[in-house]
């Protein structure tokens, strides 16, 4: 079949907290075959909390992988079988202290498709009221509060530099006339 490709052996190759990888073999349409190296991934969420004064929240964390710190909309992975919403209104509650009364969903990215089976799944989290802030034990953040029109005009100049904060940034403008 065209832009097909079949999987004739899958090896896992590791498997750890966060993700698997697997180091496959694969069948390509003209019948060659290639490898393909696959970092399977639960899943996770992004919400864009915004105040009814257009302002949101972001979170600044350190990135290890990066050996820097980073601006985001609040996030998390998603636990097998895990129902998205569910998952982003935890992360929201944890990261933020916020809870809302209205959870819009602004639809899914796929990070790196080329190597990583991760959708991260978007929302616009409205009606926001503080409850408490409610870290992982291994989780430090600070929570800053900006205009989304501000946070637009930083994505622009790539001072956001985090794809899917900068994607649902974008939505969230688009969809509230920002």
């Amino acid at each position: 079949m065209h832009l097909d490709e079949k999987t004739l052996k899958s090896e896992i190759k590791y498997e750890g907290v966060i993700f698997t990888i697997t180091h496959d073999t694969v069948e390509l349409e003209n019948g060659n075959h290639a490898v393909r190296d696959v970092l399977l991934h639960h899943g996770g969420v992004c919400v864009v909390p915004v105040t009814e004064n257009n302002e949101i929240f972001l979170v600044k964390q350190f990135r290890y992988p990066f050996r820097t710190t980073t601006r985001e909309v609040p996030a998390g992975k998603l636990e097998k079988g895990e129902n998205h919403a569910e998952c982003g209104k935890r992360e929201l509650l944890e990261e933020t202290g916020y809870t809302c009364k209205e959870f819009i969903y602004m639809g899914e990215m796929l990070p790196t498709p080329a190597y990583n089976s991760e959708i991260t799944h978007m929302y616009l989290a409205k009606g926001l009221e503080f409850s408490r802030q409610n870290l992982d034990p291994d989780e430090f953040l600070d929570v800053e509060k900006i205009s989304l029109a501000d946070a637009v005009q930083q994505v622009m100049n790539c001072e956001i530099r985090d794809g899917k904060t900068q994607l649902a940034i974008l939505k969230a403008a688009r969809i509230l006339g920002i």
